[in-house]
């Protein structure tokens, strides 16, 4: 374990925790001394979550019913109290086939994983993190926002719509003149980039980030270190 003192101590929930990224992510925070809050749509799946993170706290939600997300923030306060941070990885990729091809059933898709789990876990969490002496918000988006084609314009949509979501959340802790950030993790492909992910995770809470608002940042492999994820550059918006 490699405790950092920024974050640990921290209750940060983690939504979509039991993809690759989420697990990677989990670890970290765990490693870093954070309590760790991992939810997902399958409890079964959640489990892997404990293998990373033995003392993590697993809990089914379907992110996308605000009601049952609402419920969830209710669990979460009564059990662990406020949250520090949230950590927004649910998502999926629906494409292909030019403008023809973007279907509603993807879009629904997409709509449904990308924006409004977004929306409702930042409406239902978004006082914890006004309230807190270093609330984190940060989800991860694509480089199709800048460079969109026609065979992903669904997709390069809708992470365009929860872009937008999240600076407008930053606007908000900006406007109310907290110590909290909202933070963008843009990639090409999140594949290798899992653990470069955690790692920056964990540094939200470093003192270099406390006053970071609408915060885009691209994470890319560097040419020599693909399998580490390689060095992000970053900019702001």
């Amino acid at each position: 374990m490699s405790v950092s003192p920024a974050v640990a101590g921290r209750t940060v929930l983690i939504a979509g925790a039991t993809s690759t990224a989420g697990l990677a992510v989990a670890s970290s925070l765990s490693d870093a001394g954070a309590r760790v809050i991992a939810v997902g749509s399958n409890l079964a799946r959640l489990q892997s979550v404990l293998q990373v993170a033995p003392e993590a706290a697993v809990f089914e939600c379907d992110l996308a019913d605000f009601d049952a997300v609402t419920a969830l923030a209710a669990q979460v306060s009564a059990l662990h109290g406020p949250i520090d941070g949230l950590i927004h990885l649910v998502g999926g990729w629906r494409g292909g086939g030019g403008l023809a091809g973007q279907t509603d059933e993807d879009w629904d898709f997409l709509h449904a994983h990308v924006i409004s789990t977004l929306r409702n876990t930042t409406r239902a969490f978004n006082a914890d993190l006004l309230a807190s002496s270093a609330g984190r918000l940060a989800i991860v988006s694509s480089v199709s926002v800048d460079n969109p084609t026609a065979g992903g314009a669904n997709y390069a949509a809708a992470k365009s719509a929860a872009e937008t979501w999240v600076r407008a959340i930053g606007h908000g802790f900006a406007k109310a003149a907290v110590p909290a950030a909202a933070v963008i993790f843009v990639v090409r492909s999140l594949a290798g980039l899992e653990g470069e992910l955690a790692g920056r995770v964990v540094g939200l809470w470093t003192e270099a980030e406390a006053s970071a608002h609408d915060a885009r940042v691209v994470l890319e492999p560097g040419p020599a270190d693909n399998a580490a994820g390689g060095t992000p550059s970053r900019r702001t918006q």
